[in-house]
């Protein structure tokens, strides 16, 4: 499985509704609505990179209310567990 991360710059008046129809796009597993630079964060997980390309420019792209997009591949996932068991000495 391939994750992305997808940073939404959207019009402000529309974020909840702009929000929700990412949220519904197959391949996205999650959409955050946060402040600084952007207004969007969504987070993929498909088969292929031509899948990403689907979900982003074909999609993602022509809601109404995204203005930019900037899509970040994702190569190796941490999580705090893996991170403790690299440091445990036979524990």
């Amino acid at each position: 499985m391939i994750t992305a991360i997808v940073l939404i710059t959207a019009d402000v008046h529309t974020i909840p509704e702009t929000a929700q129809a990412i949220a519904d796009v197959d391949g996205v597993r999650e959409v955050y609505s946060c402040a600084g630079d952007v207004d969007l964060i969504a987070t993929i997980a498909v088969r292929d990179h031509e899948q990403i390309a689907d979900v982003v420019t074909g999609t993602i792209n022509r809601i109404e209310g995204v203005r930019h997009t900037a899509t970040h591949i994702a190569f190796k996932t941490y999580s705090s567990a893996d991170i403790e068991d690299g440091f445990s000495i036979g524990e």
